[in-house]
């Protein structure tokens, strides 16, 4: 107050309001000197041992008041919260560096995408509210913002055991998750046994997929291409796609379909083509409509045609050499086609890169980079033959070829 630091009322004295926090002031990021003053207190907690900082709120922010620049205050409703997540940010970058510099925003405009990551706020505890969440997420992402989750279970209220296990699964197979809640906890073992087995499902599933998903994440950060993808995004040319909001691409190659009922019926639509269940390795031709019913520990997660998915050999933890026990899970592959994946390391780099071409029944697949004792599993056929460079083994979703000592490259022909 002494300084000058907070925001003002016309008669020039401090704004405060009682809710949240009695007398609570707002700090007025337009002054260089309270954007000083308040970096400094996370400088000394990042000095501490403290990694990342979550800016909550920013939003609601007064009209009736006097900024130090003499800003428009109907403007700056809107743009306090990127002065205020830039401040963050930019202390982060400054302790951290480039690479490990991250927020978790509640507030954003315009920008804010440059001060990753975000979430979506105190959401119900309803399938109502999960379903509003996506459609919201996926228009965040149109607006340039790469990554986005949501409150596992929603924020207010208690969500019935149904809602939280299947928001279990939609929040694992999003770009970043987070079990939270208001008034209630969300750990699992409150509901029952089965609210466990789901969590513990989709965690290690997660797990093993952050081969896949981080490099999806180099490629937000570098493209600006969200990882939770509407489909009209990935399938600009169908237009059934162009309403879809109650499902996704996880990058380009997965669509998740969430559940939003207790009995587990849903229905998503799947794009032309010869798609596949991760999960089993069936095969399902896209084009069409398809409705069914899944259990608490399933979700419709289908696999592109044409695509290479780097799965790591890990699933206790999501931050590991992805590069080491590899494998590559080969799916759909069309004549005259090259499915690429690049594996990253945790820093962020090209740690290795992976290439398979089909022409005719014959396919070639090479690695580049510092990847080993890898493998390649190709999915959905009942036997590889004429291999070079490999020896093969049944797998209950198709083939697995590992390479001979040293081998780079392998040649094989699908019966």
């Amino acid at each position: 107050v002494k300084n000058g630091y907070f925001i003002k009322r016309a008669d020039g004295s401090t704004w405060q309001w009682d809710l949240w926090q009695p007398g609570m002031a707002i700090v007025d990021f337009t002054n260089p000197a309270a954007r000083k003053w308040y970096a400094d207190k996370l400088r000394g907690l990042v000095d501490m041992g403290v990694d990342a900082f979550k800016t909550d709120f920013g939003e609601r922010i007064p009209t009736d008041v006097v900024y130090h620049d003499g800003s428009d205050p109907v403007k700056m409703h809107n743009y306090y919260p990127y002065l205020y997540n830039k401040t963050v940010f930019e202390v982060l970058k400054e302790k951290k560096g480039d690479d490990e510099a991250a927020v978790f925003a509640r507030s954003a405009t315009v920008g804010c995408q440059q001060f990753p990551i975000h979430w979506g706020g105190d959401c119900w505890s309803s399938f109502e509210s999960m379903a509003e969440s996506l459609r919201g997420g996926l228009s965040l992402g149109l607006a340039g913002f790469g990554f986005w989750s949501h409150d596992i279970g929603g924020f207010e209220g208690t969500p019935p055991a149904a809602v939280y296990k299947r928001w279990l699964a939609f929040g694992l197979l999003s770009s970043h998750s987070r079990l939270h809640g208001s008034s209630t906890y969300r750990v699992p073992w409150i509901y029952d046994d089965e609210a466990c087995d789901v969590l513990r499902k989709f965690t290690k599933l997660k797990c093993s997929l952050m081969p896949y998903l981080f490099g999806k994440a180099i490629e937000s950060r570098d493209s600006g291409v969200p990882m939770m993808r509407p489909m009209m995004l990935e399938f600009p040319n169908d237009p059934a796609c162009d309403t879809l909001d109650r499902q996704y691409m996880l990058g380009d190659s997965l669509l998740v379909a969430p559940v939003f009922s207790e009995e587990g019926s849903v229905s998503y639509y799947v794009p032309e083509g010869a798609w596949t269940s991760f999960v089993d390795g069936k095969p399902i031709e896209g084009g069409r409509w398809i409705t069914e019913t899944q259990d608490m520990l399933s979700i419709p997660l289908l696999v592109r045609p044409n695509s290479l998915i780097p799965v790591g050999n890990q699933d206790s933890r999501p931050d590991y050499d992805f590069s080491h026990e590899l494998t590559l899970e080969l799916y759909a592959l069309m004549d005259g086609v090259t499915a690429e994946a690049i594996i990253p390391n945790l820093k962020g780099e090209v740690a290795a890169k992976a290439r398979v071409t089909r022409t005719g029944n014959r396919l070639e697949m090479t690695l580049e980079g510092a990847a080993k004792d890898w493998k390649l599993l190709v999915v959905g056929h009942d036997k590889a033959q004429s291999i070079k460079g490999a020896t093969q083994a049944q797998q209950s979703k198709g083939w697995l070829l590992t390479p001979t000592a040293g081998a780079r490259t392998i040649q094989f022909e699908l019966d």
